[in-house]
């Protein structure tokens, strides 16, 4: 397999894998995901899209890792923006909400809906580490690798008939 298609067909393996494990995790397992969770998911799917655009059209290979990059190096952002909710190192809309701050016609109106899930209460931890952190990590390595393959590789001339 040449570099034309493995690089985008790994970046469609790193997003469906990834999102295929935070659909196993909510259902296989019942860990509901808050906003932010939701949010992390997008630029896998976005990931996944790149590698099909990637394997349509070889000549934009350059432009499908440049996204890419921003996309992890974005996913990155928004866990470390996760990572603090949980920590409590600065308030976020999607928060827990106190039950001082809520009228008695709010509190009414919250109990005849479902509310999400509060993105500052981890339910599961990977040796001790929230999957959020766990995500920081990951979209990071994804980001650099994404600019590495950029900047190493010289791509191949497609193949005649897009072979």
């Amino acid at each position: 397999m040449t570099s034309q298609r493995l690089y985008p067909t790994l970046l469609i393996l790193v997003g469906a894998t990834s999102l295929t494990m935070a659909y196993i995790a909510q259902y296989g397992f019942d860990l509901e995901p808050c906003i932010l969770c939701l949010y992390q998911r997008v630029p896998f799917a976005i990931a996944i899209g790149l590698g099909i655009i990637g394997l349509w059209k070889p000549e934009w290979l350059a432009p499908v890792f440049v996204l890419a990059a921003l996309a992890f190096a974005t996913n990155a952002g928004i866990a470390v923006y996760h990572v603090g909710v949980e920590q409590h190192w600065w308030i976020s809309s999607c928060s827990a909400v106190s039950m001082e701050r809520l009228s008695g016609a709010d509190l009414l109106a919250s109990l005849q809906t479902k509310q999400p899930k509060a993105c500052d209460e981890v339910e599961w931890k990977l040796l001790g580490v929230s999957i959020a952190t766990w995500n920081v990590v990951f979209s990071s390595v994804l980001a650099v690798a994404s600019a590495y393959v950029l900047k190493t590789r010289t791509w191949e001339k497609p193949l005649p008939g897009g072979l």
